[in-house]
């Protein structure tokens, strides 16, 4: 029974981290992610340049800028400047995280991460299980 409930919640937040990524500016690929810790939302982010650069995340060329951020770094660093704290948290994210994201998922304390698309590359993933992070894919 409880599974259940926590699919549920699972699939609804993933939802809203699909629609967070709404916001996103960039063309290629809009990611959006959610920090939910005690049932609460403690901390979002999407991808995208840092505060108070332009909005555009591509070049002439259409490849991505050094600079933008991933969605779970923008939602883990803005924890930084939170009274919040990802200790045990959960992080929904609409794709697979990259090996530089799981590096900050572990070093944050978060214990699960649930994902709805895979990326190309999957040593994030593998990353998170080899530190024994519960990984969920809920993709289609």
């Amino acid at each position: 029974m409880e599974s259940e409930k926590q699919k549920r919640f699972d699939l609804r937040y993933l939802e809203m981290a699909r629609i967070w990524a709404k916001n996103s500016y960039c063309t290629r690929r809009q990611v959006g992610a959610l920090v939910v810790k005690n049932n609460m939302i403690i901390s979002d982010g999407y991808n995208g340049t840092p505060s108070g650069f332009e909005n555009v995340c591509e070049d002439d060329n259409g490849i991505t800028k050094p600079y933008v951020l991933h969605a779970e770094a923008n939602a883990i660093t803005k924890l930084a400047r939170s009274n919040n704290n990802s200790d045990g948290a959960t992080i929904y994210i609409t794709a697979s995280p990259c090996i530089e994201c799981a590096k900050l998922i572990i070093q944050a304390g978060i214990k699960r991460v649930v994902y709805g698309e895979k990326y190309r590359l999957m040593d994030g993933i593998q990353l998170l299980e080899r530190a024994g992070i519960e990984v969920v894919y809920l993709g289609e």
